[in-house]
């Protein structure tokens, strides 16, 4: 099936990164992950429809985020999980996480179908396996699902909500989990996929309404499509090669966006990134994908 990639927009992201569609409003937000470093914004979002972008700063590098059933924001920053206004610019903390690690910060994060925002958090290094997988409920009690990761990224949940998804960066593995959707709690992990033979790394994912995982590669700058029991099913090459996050968006959820990143030096202690002195051309931008004729699902709000 024929298909088209274009860029909708030229946004210079250090670190783009948690890409969510807010189906209710039809518009999709995004973050810089690591903007703040180079005095980009930190929060992104796109009218579509209106082709209006609207900006935030945060003083804190961003992981993830989500949106609440009032329509505000919750986000997992570097030091903890935070309630944001867009509207105010009020930022309020709700707990912090893992304040005894002052390498580690909460990245990648999602929510699942009972209105609970899981989100891990990553070595700034990359190095060392010292970080968790955390579950923020709708009372805003915290919990610790998983630790021993390296870089948590991914998260996602099949359609069913029997299984639930999560990559470690740079131990190149996806694990899968039987996911109890009423109490929120994970089992059985097991090795879902790996990267280990490929160029790239395991970057952001969702999940598409037959149960397929997409995860946008960084390095190789593939979006790969895995089947249910992990085997490639297709890959998509983007027109740059780090590429971090993908979500299913539009009025049928039938176009993808895919974040990517700017960043030339990293503080990782690897050796895995390309040594560059300036980006791609179109590093860091938004991309859209159009014409594959697959579905997303769509993005639960946050219960709390």
């Amino acid at each position: 099936m024929r298909y088209h990639i274009e860029c909708v927009l030229q946004c210079g992201n250090h670190l783009g990164e948690g890409p969510v569609w807010d189906t209710d409003t039809g518009v999709l937000w995004w973050l810089d992950g690591t903007g703040r470093r180079v005095g980009n914004p930190s929060i992104w979002r796109l009218i579509p429809k209106k082709k209006k972008v609207s900006t935030w700063h945060l003083d804190q590098d961003v992981g993830a985020l989500a949106v609440r059933e009032n329509g505000k924001l919750v986000l997992a920053l570097s030091d903890g999980f935070y309630l944001f206004d867009p509207d105010t610019d009020d930022l309020e903390l709700i707990t912090l996480i893992e304040a005894n690690q002052p390498r580690s910060r909460l990245n990648d994060g999602k929510v699942d179908r009972k209105g609970r925002f899981l989100a891990g958090g990553m070595d700034d290094k990359e190095e060392l396996a010292i970080c968790g997988l955390w579950r923020l409920d709708p009372d805003f009690s915290t919990t610790l699902i998983e630790d021993g990761i390296i870089c948590t990224n991914g998260p996602c949940w099949s359609p069913d909500d029997k299984t639930f998804y999560v990559a470690d960066t740079f131990v190149d593995e996806f694990w899968a989990y039987d996911y109890d959707i009423d109490t929120g709690t994970v089992s059985n992990k097991r090795l879902f996929a790996t990267t280990k033979d490929v160029s790239g790394v395991p970057d952001g994912s969702t999940v598409d309404s037959e149960g397929f995982l997409w995860n946008a590669e960084l390095i190789s700058g593939d979006l790969v499509r895995y089947d249910p029991e992990g085997n490639v099913e297709r890959k998509i090459n983007l027109p740059v090669s780090n590429i971090t996050s993908v979500m299913f968006g539009g009025d049928n959820l039938d176009e993808i966006y895919v974040t990517s990143m700017a960043r030339v030096k990293h503080p990782a202690v690897h050796d895995r990134f390309r040594t560059e002195t300036k980006p791609q051309p179109g590093a860091g931008s938004l991309y859209r994908i159009t014409g594959l004729g697959i579905r997303g699902v769509p993005e639960p709000r946050f219960a709390g």
